[in-house]
Parts: C-alpha cells; structure tokens; sequence
C-alpha cells in the first residue's frame, strides 16, 4: 500500500525558498516599510509635545532637555517635523522603488524560469494540459504576485510596525488604559489567521476557473476558421458564456467572505477606541495622565485604527496571490523525466544508423502502440515505414527524437542508445519535415533560418532554391522580409511546406525524418516537393513515414507496419509481387491498379 505524498509547504516558505537569492533586496525593501512606519508615526508625538509645551511652558519634558524657553521648544518641534516628513517622504521613495523592482525581478524570473521548464518537460505532460492553461500561468498567476509585491507586503509590515509600535506606547504612556486598548488585537490576528484559512482554497478555486477559462477563448481562437465554417458562432458563445459564470461564482463565493472582513474588523477596532477615549481622559481629569500624553494615545489610536480597516484588503491580495504562486511553482515542481546523457555527439562524427531494439511503447498503459518492434535503418539510404493509420509510423519518429521514452527496448544511433547522449545534439543531428509543419509569427526569412539562427542571407536563399520554394517567395508582397502570420497562415499548405524543407535544408543535418511531408498538398506541389526531397535525402540517412505510398517507391527498403509490428519488408517491386501482401492490398486501394501492374 503507497502511502499518501507529503503536504507541500505553504506557497509563502515556497516563494521565500525560490527568492533566496534576492534576501537582501527583501530585507532592504522591509527595512525602508518598518522605518518609514516608524517616521509616520512620530507627527502624533511631536503633536502631543506641542500640546504638552503649550499648557506646561517651561515644566514641558522639551525643558528638561535643555530647551528653556516656550518658543525655542516650538522651533525644535518645528525643525524636528520638517527633518521627519523629508526622511518620511525619502522611505517612502526607496520602500515603492525596491518592493516594484522586486515585484517585476521576480515576475522576470518566475517567467522566464517557468517557461524553459515548460520545454523541457517531455509531450506526455501536454496531453493533458490546454495551452490557454498554461498561459494563465505564465501570465495571469506571475502577474498576480507581482501586484501583491508592489503594494500588499509593505501595507503587511507597516501594519504590523502599526501595531508594535502604538502598543509600545500605550504600556510606556497609560499602562493601566493599554490593556484594555489593545485587547482587541488577539481578536483581530485571529481572524486574520481564520480568514486565510478559509478563504484559500476560494482563490484557489477561482486561478483554477480562469486557467479553465483562458484554455477554452485560447482553444476557440485557433479553430476560428473551423467555428465560422460549422456556423457554432452562438454555440461557442455558450460554452465561453457557462466558462465565465463559473469563473464569476467562483470570484462570489470569495467576494462574499472578502468583504465582510474589514467591516468586522472595524467594529472591534471601535472598542479600542473608545477605551482610549473615556479612561484615557478620566486619567487626564485625576491629573494622572498629561494633556501631551492623552493627545499622543488619541492620534495614535487613529493611527492604528486605519491600517487595519484595510487588512482584510491586504490579505485577500495576499491570498490571490499566494493561489498564483502556488500553480506557478506547482509547474516549477514538474519533474523532467526526459533528460540527456552525458556522451558528446559530434554532428561530423554522425553516420546515421538508427535501430529500433525490441521497443514497446505505450500512450496509455496496457495499451502498447509498437509491440517488440525491431527495425534497423543503414546509415544513408532512404527506408520507408508505411502502414494504415493508428499503426504507429510516426510514433517512431517521436522515440528517435527522444520525444517520449520506449516503455520497453532500446533506440540506437550509429549502435549508442539514445539516452545516453546528449539530448539537444541528439535533436540537432535529425532534421524533421512533418506533415504539421509549424511555422512562427515572423518573416519568411526568420521561419527559414529557425534553428540555424547564424545563416547568412545567402545560406537562406540557398536552401529556399533547393526546396523550390524561392520563386513563390519573391513573389510575395515583400520577399523574404513577408510576415507569414500566426502559423503561417497568409501561405498555403504546399508553401508552409515548402518554407519547412528550406529549414531541414538550412541544418544540413546526418539524418532526414520525413513524417508525411506530402500528405496535404495537390498533385503539383507534391511533385515539386518530392524533387526537394529527394534532393536533400541524397548522401544522407533518411527515414519516410507516409500514408500515401507512391512517395517512398523509390526507397531502398519499405517496412510495412501494423498494430505496432513489422508484417512485410523489402523494396517496393518485391513487395507488389506479394499479391496476398499487405503492401500489395494497399497499393491496389490507393491506385486501383492491379498487384505486378
């Protein structure tokens, strides 16, 4: 029996642990908030002063350091206040400029750290998440914590300075009034500690619904066209209508707890000051207590009185954001099980040898895509994997670029198993032309030179002539510097193509993985598109996984795939004169014509 996983930390000593390397700028940007709280405060006591050398003259406590006369102790209190309100003013400066500075540090870092985390985690951990999920992450929630950082942590120390230092001052001025006074306090850090607890998992929920939220407007976005044709215009309207109320009832039952939490406060911060005000002035009439020192405790109490209306505020910014961080560093927490070895793999040295040795895999356990699959490809000749589909060709291709883990076996290049080089030259020795061919909102220039980000003008005109892909593209609105949109769609499907032939060409790589490069494009295009490929494949390994058969005729072997096994090999003659042959029964399918024709 596996015992239950260890409760993580509080996502606070979670985000103190990922910030230690920024402690000293957190205990800068503290110590201006305590100080700056500390400065704030004094105007009361200067004021209570004032009123005690006023009634006193010269009994004041100014006199008895020194300050005889009633006049020279009010240009002291004078230049004592305008000393306090400058240095006031300049915390004040330094506490924004470091809690921002750190607030957008740490967003920088959460980012940027939570983005190249994302890509290096392997394609299993995206199967179940939606791309506007993630971007919620990585956007909204890092936001999030950046708002908290600008305002709420200092509004937390001050109110805490708030409460140390008044208290301090009501036991050293009214000890007899102070305990009464600062009742309450317990009161209200209770229901502080209560209101985090209970309104947590409220945020929670409500990061959770705008993740879910942000994936369906992400979603439907990319399927515009697919929408519009379907007419499901009002459909998705529904479906984005049912997200949001979710996400609405979800910010009301959080709401609802949030905004009761400053008016309750307020009322049990009213006994506070009623305290102060009656026995406070009962002293002063027992001549118990001086007319400075009511006057101090009365702008003091008014002091705290403010700040921790405004806790409840603070603490609902805290916990949104806390619930931020907590799926930021959830993400962060994602172990990388896909990770290099540490033998060098040096592009020259690379002869381009792949094997498959008795590979099992499975998507979803108890359900193996290839079973025991044995396939050997000679370092530069063209082999063919073809089969129907769901037969797992281009489940290979995601197995020799390390994509996913065999669940059984070994892949081998030139004889090494895959894990145990290195993974990005692993990546950069096999070049990819898939039939999705993904192209990135940019010019048609920077689409070619994706991965080659060194290549010359030249080198890129180069390669787009060998992939015929160079008269299309002068005749674009602005050459090479066209922008082809997101996923390039200004182009079409055969020019997207052609565009991602240009790129394998660019890299020049040991080992060519066509993966359906024709299956989408006419007749002429395709035609053009083989004469590319076959151009490229020349002196090089090349693997063809295809649908359609008549491009890999020319292939030096086909193996013929199905329900994850090897059933047929040889070149595509021998394999047509096999009339009961799988090859064969599928050639006849897609040409009508007959076995031996």
């Amino acid at each position: 029996m596996t015992s239950p996983p260890a409760p993580r930390p509080a996502p606070l000593l979670r985000l103190l642990r990922y910030a230690r390397g920024r402690r000293g700028t957190v205990a800068w940007a503290a110590a201006c908030s305590v100080i700056n709280k500390v400065l704030d405060l004094a105007p009361p006591v200067i004021i209570g002063v004032a009123v005690d050398v006023v009634v006193q003259r010269e009994d004041s406590l100014l006199a008895g350091l020194g300050l005889v006369s009633a006049k020279s102790q009010l240009v002291a209190l004078t230049v004592a206040t305008v000393v306090i309100f400058v240095l006031e003013s300049l915390f004040e400066y330094l506490y924004a400029l470091a809690w921002r500075n750190l607030g957008q540090s740490l967003q920088h870092d959460l980012r940027l750290d939570a983005y190249a985390h994302v890509q290096r985690l392997e394609l299993s951990f995206f199967e179940d998440k939606s791309t506007g999920g993630l971007m919620s992450v990585l956007n909204d929630d890092v936001n999030q914590l950046e708002r908290f950082l600008d305002g709420g942590a200092n509004d937390l120390l001050q109110v805490a300075t708030t409460v140390l230092v008044v208290g301090g001052m009501f036991v050293w001025l009214a000890p007899t009034v102070a305990w009464a006074a600062l009742l309450p306090m317990p009161v209200i850090l209770w229901a502080s500690f209560w209101f985090q607890r209970t309104i947590a998992p409220r945020y929670a929920a409500v990061r959770e619904q705008a993740g879910l939220l942000n994936g369906q407007l992400a979603n439907n976005l990319q399927g515009i066209a697919t929408i519009k044709s379907f007419t499901a215009e009002a459909h998705e309207v529904d479906r984005v209508r049912e997200g949001s109320e979710a996400y609405r009832q979800a910010n009301r039952r959080a709401i609802a707890l949030s905004a009761a939490f400053s008016p309750l406060i307020r009322m049990v911060i009213v006994v506070a000051v009623c305290v102060t005000l009656l026995p406070g002035g009962l002293l002063v009439l027992d001549g118990r207590l001086s007319a400075g020192e009511y006057s101090v405790l009365v702008f003091l109490i008014q002091r705290l009185l403010w700040p921790l209306t405004r806790l409840g505020a603070t603490f609902d910014l805290y916990q949104r954001a806390m619930a931020s961080t907590a799926r930021i560093l959830d993400v962060l927490d994602q172990p990388v099980r896909i990770v290099g070895g540490g033998a060098a793999l040096p592009r020259a040295e690379v002869k381009g040898e792949l094997a498959l040795d008795g590979v099992t895999f499975e998507y979803v356990p108890g359900h193996p895509v290839l079973r025991d699959l044995t396939l050997r490809i000679p370092a530069g000749e063209t082999t063919a994997v073809v089969g129907a589909t769901g037969g797992g060709k281009s489940t290979i291709v995601k197995l020799l670029l390390r994509l996913y883990e065999p669940t059984r076996g070994r892949v081998l290049l030139d004889g090494r198993d895959v894990r145990d080089l290195d993974l990005a030259a692993l990546r950069g020795a096999i070049g990819l032309v898939s039939q999705d061919t993904f192209l990135f909102h940019g010019t048609v220039r920077e689409n070619i030179a994706y991965g080659t980000f060194d290549a010359t003008e030249e080198q890129v005109v180069a390669a787009a002539k060998a992939a015929e892909a160079h008269e299309f593209i002068v005749r674009l609105p602005r050459g090479y510097d066209t922008i082809v949109g997101e996923r390039g769609q200004k182009l079409s499907g055969g020019q997207r193509q052609r565009i991602s032939i240009a790129r394998a060409v660019l890299k020049d790589p040991p080992v060519l993985v066509l993966d359906e490069a024709t299956s989408s494009v006419d007749n002429e295009t395709e035609a053009a598109i083989q004469r590319s490929l076959e151009r490229l494949a020349r002196g090089r390994t090349t693997l063809v996984i295809a649908h359609r058969l008549s491009t890999v005729r020319n292939a030096h072997r086909i193996h013929v795939l199905e329900d994850g096994q090897v059933r047929e090999a040889g070149r595509h003659e021998e394999l047509l004169d096999r009339d009961d042959g799988l090859y064969a029964a599928l050639w006849r399918v897609q040409t009508g014509v007959a076995a031996g024709a």
